[in-house]
């Protein structure tokens, strides 16, 4: 079945299954707006409530799921960056997203800098100095090679230089093809079937040639409650771990207390700005605001990159990536692993937050999309952010070890988390200038991850409409504020990460059926097109 057949078929059973009702200025797709609020509202009133109870609920779900069903998210995470690599390479890679006549809605600077903004921002600034020098950390001590070590591949004990490189290719193997694959099959999946079947945005349409018209039931509510409930806790994970690091940075600079209200008020003026953001639109809030990101975040890449070891970097960029290269069959495989610390500490942590993050991120990525052909799209969103990625972990992981290497500065290994950049940017020139741009960037990047995710979510549960009411996306932006606040009060980060696992792991399967889906789509769309194309010549 051809997309205009399947358009005209759609549009009929569209009609009929669409059961949104109008109330209180709301435009609401009726079981999904209503179980998704019901339980956000409870999460957050429990979750305050009983704040001891949750913190040791967190941190019993947390070790148990990765220890249990770390296997679920290795084996899905691969499946999706062989799938898309495959989909680049095949002759799908001509099809055209939105039909033949389509043309790209963004320019490719407006199209990046809303991908970057979207997709990993706040995740870069937080651990683009920590990731690596916990990794090589770890991997020069001497009991690097143990059975529980948190070491990659069983470290390199005492060998600085074989270190760094291994900590470098496992700090990339996490942001690199891999988050990016399932981003990417999620905003493939959404966009063909949008804009290239007629299907309303939203994620059951993505399983239409599986379900039929009962993705319009109940199959598609639970899909999409899955969705929000997936995109709500990976954002709350990425609001928290943003909301840590700004207050590190304002404590680092100004002197700002570090406590559970100060934390509070900083999440609570932030979702305020967001607020400012949803209602201006996309156009006029997250774009603007995704392209000030991008140009801030640029800016500091090159002045790190330019002040810091130069020629490290510049060396380092095309050494990392050849050892992630070189080691990614090993960081993929889940058999026979050494080190089991790391690999469910920091991979399946990974996976799984990408994969809450997923809805999300695919979502806004689609919406910004049309026009754009499979190849053009994969290899945008696959391969040139991994690059950027890479040289990102290098610029800024790659200064903090060289600290500690040749300059003998112990002081950025021996931080907390939410505060290494920081300390890296104190040995640096304008310490007190680079620190509070990186302020402004987590801030930033903070405000456009709520907002778009206000906009996803607001899909979701309005049934695809792409224009629903501004109240609801106003009560979602809330909430995710609200989430955010509740995880990181209820056990910090450790259940900010355990609430991402959590909705991961059920939505890997849902992505997994939805790779299915999606080659049934192209299959479709692949035969139509020979089709036409033999009856024009």
């Amino acid at each position: 079945m051809s997309s205009e057949d399947t358009k005209s078929e759609i549009d009929t059973d569209y009609e009929v299954g669409q059961d949104n009702i109008q109330i209180l200025g709301l435009d609401i797709h009726n079981p999904v707006f209503a179980i998704s609020a019901l339980l956000i509202i409870a999460f957050v009133l429990l979750t305050l409530m009983f704040q001891e109870g949750a913190e040791a609920f967190f941190g019993w779900l947390r070790p148990w799921l990765t220890t249990q069903f770390h296997w679920v998210f290795v084996i899905g995470a691969n499946v999706f960056v062989i799938f898309c690599l495959y989909l680049i390479v095949s002759p799908y890679g001509k099809l055209r997203i939105g039909g033949e006549d389509a043309t790209p809605d963004y320019s490719y600077t407006g199209w990046f800098a809303m991908l970057f903004a979207a997709g990993m921002g706040i995740g870069l600034m937080f651990f683009g100095v920590s990731e690596p020098i916990s990794h090589f950390s770890s991997s020069f001590a001497d009991n690097a090679g143990t059975a529980e070590s948190w070491a990659p591949l069983g470290g390199a004990a005492g060998d600085a230089e074989a270190a760094r490189r291994l900590g470098m290719a496992a700090t990339i193997f996490h942001w690199g093809l891999h988050p990016w694959a399932i981003y990417a099959v999620v905003a493939l999946s959404l966009a063909f079937f949008s804009y290239s079947c007629g299907l309303p945005l939203t994620i059951r349409s993505s399983f239409y040639p599986i379900l039929g018209e009962r993705v319009w039931g109940w199959p598609g509510h639970i899909i999409d409650v899955l969705a929000v409930f997936a995109t709500l806790f990976g954002l709350a994970t990425s609001l928290g771990f943003g909301a840590e690091q700004a207050l590190a940075g304002l404590n680092h600079l100004f002197g700002v207390p570090v406590t559970d209200p100060v934390k509070v008020g900083l999440i609570i003026a932030i979702t305020g700005v967001a607020l400012m953001s949803v209602v201006a639109g996309l156009d006029a809030g997250v774009k603007r605001l995704s392209e000030l990101n991008m140009a801030l975040a640029t800016l500091l890449l090159l002045f790190v990159i330019i002040v810091g070891p130069t020629v490290a970097i510049l060396t380092g960029f095309f050494g990392n990536l050849a050892a992630y290269l070189r080691e990614l069959p090993a960081l993929s495989n889940f058999i026979g692993r050494s080190d089991q610390n790391f690999y469910t500490g920091w991979t399946t942590f990974y996976w799984a937050w990408w994969m809450s993050w997923s809805p999300f991120v695919g979502m806004f990525i689609a919406r910004v999309s049309r026009g754009r052909t499979v190849r053009e799209f994969l290899v945008c969103v696959l391969l040139i952010p991994s690059l950027v990625c890479v040289l990102w972990m290098t610029a800024f992981g790659g200064t903090a070890i060289t600290q500690i290497v040749q300059d003998g500065f112990m002081g950025v290994a021996n931080a907390d988390l939410p505060v290494k950049m920081f300390v890296m940017f104190s040995q640096l020139p304008l310490t007190q200038i680079t620190s509070f741009i990186g302020i402004v960037l987590v801030i930033v990047f903070f405000v456009t991850s709520s907002d778009s995710g206000s906009l996803v979510i607001d899909t979701i549960t309005a049934g695809g409409k792409v224009d629903a009411p501004m109240p609801q996306r106003v009560f979602w932006a809330t909430f995710e504020g609200l989430v955010a606040i509740a995880l990181l009060l209820g056990g910090g980060l450790a259940s900010l990460q355990a609430a991402a696992i959590a909705t991961g792991f059920p939505f890997a399967l849902v992505l997994l059926a939805m790779c299915v889906c999606l080659q049934m789509g192209l299959n479709n769309e692949l035969a139509a097109y020979k089709a036409r194309q033999a009856a024009a010549s």
